[in-house]
């Protein structure tokens, strides 16, 4: 295979965007639109040695539609940039409204949302159940709670109303835990440190033959998780220790999916930990959890041996209706696929599914389940980068500083990697982070954004994947507006596709609210089915491909 299409595939996707028509099936490919697209935010991470773990750790982003216009805007995170142990630059955080045709406007200073903070990770939702997206920032130190003004502006509430953990946060999720009908919090949090630390860090660890890297996180103090429950009036109140949160490890948190994995009706945590076993809290359906990681199956790897987790989704790959899981992990310790074997157990499928030797090698952080070519399977994308830029200079066992990402398609639950198949945006090297899946220009597939260490972010829009039929469903539930931890189901004849509506994904980033479904060639869905948190349910027949659709929850079931 050649590693870019032959210009008879560019030929035939030229002439039919020309004509408005869809690429052939099989010629989708990602194309780098970033600075086209008007995105033109630096995303700084530290000193360029990377002395200190915190220089290593990259930001998140998200799409969402902060102003209800149909259209994904893009809020990105960023650090600060430091020379010879001095603050140089207070990289400031970026909100880009979308102007639907395909670019996108910095509105960072009229929204009031340029928090100079070094700030990691993002998630989204509405928190206080009033119709409009807010924004929650993770941060090393106080994390930022925006709250939606309903006119293109925000307020940071966070103080006010409980939720500006002042630790180093990463990941975070919001989720209905209890399913009173709002939406409560869960922040994980990293490493305990100080920017005097950070300022004075020095390369002094050795690894695989380079000499002087930085050091950690083992031997360093973990900081706790938190858990924080919404009092119903827009206040959130810590409740870790009455929910059976408690951090007992003070593990080394990174990434989180808030997903009902056992399918019981109640939402669930995953914790993806740097270092040490993973966490799965199983939710208890009276206000407590129980970590059963290990139990379960779903918390080292096959060796018995924590793993350096990062990145984290949960998806429906094989379409037996449960949810299966991703982590991305070190180098030198495979992403793990852990296939929900639908009895409250995981098995390793790494290595039949064809992941392993594909993703030994590579570091990895970013990652997602999504159907590029709405084929009716879901994909896999993974976002690569080294931690030490040392290895360069030594080319320890092959490995560089920065990475291509990469992109695996799945043919009947079969991962084969198709990175160089996809187009040029494949061919960029950087040190990847934070991605986040979004179909922002609104033709029928899925695009990708990808935020990178000391560079611009990656916006790869997907050039094609619209061949196949589609439909991308927006759900408005009574209660949180999203719909949040509702699950949707949607079947084409023998086939049913399976999605859960997220709030936090990926690696400290946010995907957008809509749920996708690729439908091959199939121009007519035979039904769809969304089970609300509430536990009401709704059910539509015969949909036409090929559009957006919105259902809002019913306030008595709708089973038609």
């Amino acid at each position: 295979m050649k590693n870019y299409p032959s210009h008879l595939t560019l030929l035939i996707i030229l002439f039919t965007a020309l004509l408005d028509f869809p690429v052939p099936y099989g010629f989708a490919v990602f194309t780098d639109v970033t600075q086209e697209a008007g995105i033109h935010t630096v995303t700084y991470s530290g000193s360029q040695e990377k002395k200190h773990l915190l220089e290593s750790v990259g930001c998140g982003t998200a799409f969402l539609d902060y102003n209800r216009d149909g259209n994904q805007d893009i809020y990105i995170v960023n650090g600060w940039k430091i020379e010879d142990k001095h603050i140089m630059v207070k990289g400031k955080n970026a909100l880009y409204r979308n102007n639907g045709n395909g670019t996108f406007e910095e509105v960072t200073e009229q929204a009031k949302v340029g928090d100079n903070s070094w700030g990691i990770g993002v998630c989204t939702t509405d928190y206080n159940n009033d119709g409009w997206i807010d924004i929650y920032v993770t941060n090393f130190g106080a994390n930022r709670l925006y709250h939606n003004n309903q006119d293109g502006t925000f307020t940071d509430v966070a103080t006010q109303v409980g939720v500006n953990d002042k630790r180093w946060s990463v990941g975070a999720s919001f989720l209905d835990f209890d399913k009173d009908g709002d939406l409560d919090l869960y922040v994980v949090n990293y490493v305990t440190s100080s920017i005097q630390e950070v300022l004075e860090a020095k390369l002094s660890q050795d690894w695989k033959g380079v000499t002087k890297v930085m050091k950690g996180p083992r031997g360093l103090k973990g900081a706790a998780d938190a858990f924080y429950r919404n009092n119903g009036d827009g206040t959130f109140t810590d409740a870790t220790a009455e929910s059976g949160l408690i951090d007992i490890g003070m593990l080394y948190g990174l990434g989180i999916c808030t997903t009902d994995y056992d399918l019981d009706g109640d939402i669930d945590i995953y914790i993806a930990n740097d270092a040490s076993p993973n966490y799965l809290y199983q939710n208890n359906g009276n206000g407590t959890f129980t970590e059963i990681g290990l139990y379960a199956n779903a918390s080292v790897a096959n060796t018995g041996l924590p793993q350096a987790s990062m990145g984290i989704d949960f998806a429906d790959f094989d379409n037996d209706g449960d949810f299966d899981g991703i982590l991305t992990h070190f180098s030198g310790e495979c992403s793990t696929l852990y296939r929900n074997l639908g009895d409250g157990f995981f098995e390793d499928a790494s290595e039949s599914a064809g992941l392993w030797q594909r993703t030994y090698l590579p570091m990895s952080w970013g990652t997602g389940f999504f159907d590029y070519d709405n084929d009716a399977d879901l994909d896999l994308f993974i976002a690569n980068g080294h931690i030490y830029p040392q290895v360069d200079s030594h080319l320890a066992y092959g490995e560089y500083y920065t990475q291509p990402n990469q992109l695996f398609n799945n043919s009947k639950g079969y991962f084969k990697e198709t990175t160089s198949e996809a187009g040029d945006g494949f061919k960029i090297r950087l040190s990847s982070r934070g991605t986040a899946f979004a179909d922002y220009d609104n033709d029928g597939d899925l695009d990708v954004l990808v935020i990178n260490m000391d560079a611009l972010p990656t916006l790869l829009r997907n050039d094609g994947g619209n061949a196949n039929n589609w439909l991308s469903i927006e759900l408005k539930d009574q209660n949180n507006i999203s719909g949040i931890g509702s699950i949707i189901t949607v079947k084409t004849g023998n086939l049913t596709q399976t999605r859960e509506i997220r709030s936090g994904n990926s690696y400290a980033s946010q995907n957008e609210l809509r749920s996708h479904f690729g439908l091959e060639d199939t121009d007519l869905v035979d039904e769809i089915s969304v089970k609300w948190v509430s536990g009401a349910k709704t059910r539509l027949h015969n949909i036409a491909a090929r559009q957006f659709i919105q259902i809002v929850e019913p306030k008595t079931n709708s089973e038609n």
